[in-house]
């Protein structure tokens, strides 16, 4: 797992991207949003910022990883024009109503888990792939008993995911598609995540994606968040606040 970490080594990212959320009768609800990170994968500061539809337009989540402890989250919801910090308890809740939890949307440490190779043999979409289980070295660092992923041993990509609660039960799937590199770094520019019990659904779309283009540390505090930003580069979304 350590090369999945260490593949993309960017000192900071733009994501712009769309989720199309589908509940269990199908009916789809798209939104869009810009995605910023800073720092590597597993030891960074992300912001996840709404910019369509109209009714979420403006919200913030901001997430900051610390090794050694569960991140810290804060949201910003414009209609109220408040920051509140998000508790441990909704973690595991949908951010959005999409399939994605708080959890999900955050960059877990790679020190949080404990990884064993389970299989070496497996195929995904004619790939070969190993087969890893991943445990959170302590309960609080997530909401999951334990994870299965599909890394591809060609590129160091995960491309499925099980996620199993507490109980044991398998509570949501990961998969990836569209692989492509940008800037020597690999990734899936799809990502379908469904909710076992629920039904429901949620396509993640990469749009656009953007390394190094030296994004502000000053966006990544909640004292920043719901207030004008600097320009962000590779990206035409409105300031927050604006």
């Amino acid at each position: 797992m350590q090369t999945v970490y260490q593949q993309n080594n960017s000192h900071d990212m733009t994501l712009k991207a769309t989720l199309d959320v589908y509940d269990k009768s199908g009916q789809m609800l798209r939104k869009k949003f810009v995605l910023l990170r800073l720092g590597t994968l597993g030891a960074s500061d992300t912001l996840v910022r709404f910019t369509d539809p109209t009714e979420i337009r403006g919200v913030e989540l901001l997430s900051i990883n610390q090794q050694g402890a569960a991140a810290h989250q804060w949201m910003y919801t414009p209609a109220i024009d408040r920051v509140r910090s998000v508790a441990p308890r909704e973690r595991s809740e949908r951010f959005v109503g999409s399939d994605f939890t708080f959890e999900d949307i955050s960059e877990d440490p790679l020190e949080d888990f404990t990884y064993r190779l389970l299989s070496s043999n497996e195929l995904i979409d004619g790939r070969k792939t190993y087969k890893v289980e991943a445990t959170p070295v302590s309960p609080d660092r997530s909401q999951y008993k334990y994870i299965y992923y599909w890394v591809l041993q060609d590129v160091p990509c995960i491309i499925h995911a099980e996620m199993y609660d507490m109980d044991g039960h398998e509570v949501r799937t990961l998969h990836g598609s569209s692989l492509k590199k940008e800037s020597g770094i690999s990734g899936f520019r799809r990502i379908d995540v469904a909710s076992v019990v629920e039904g429901t659904h949620t396509t993640l779309t990469i749009d656009e994606a953007h390394f190094n283009t030296g994004l502000s540390p000053a966006i990544f505090t909640p004292d920043a968040l719901g207030k004008p930003s600097p320009a962000i580069p590779g990206s035409d979304a409105p300031s927050a606040g604006h």
